[in-house]
């Protein structure tokens, strides 16, 4: 996985992976979590994967726009 870069410095993310339909997002606290373009769909999936490679605002992505909405939980 990739360290996320975390601008803000406040983030609870700590890395993410990128696969062509889907990414894998590291919390704080070792939980993964996959969201997909079945679920939360496409368009937030490439949303997060822009804001994963930019390092800025894909925590607050998720909490605002996606929440529970994840594929599968590792």
């Amino acid at each position: 996985m990739t360290p996320y870069l975390n601008l803000s410095g406040s983030s609870g993310v700590v890395a993410y992976e990128i696969g062509t339909d889907y990414i894998r997002v590291q919390f704080r606290g070792a939980d993964i979590y996959i969201y997909n373009h079945s679920r939360p769909g496409r368009i937030h999936v490439e949303n997060m994967k822009q804001l994963a490679m930019s390092g800025r605002g894909l925590g607050t992505y998720i909490n605002q726009h996606v929440r529970t909405l994840y594929a599968h939980k590792l």
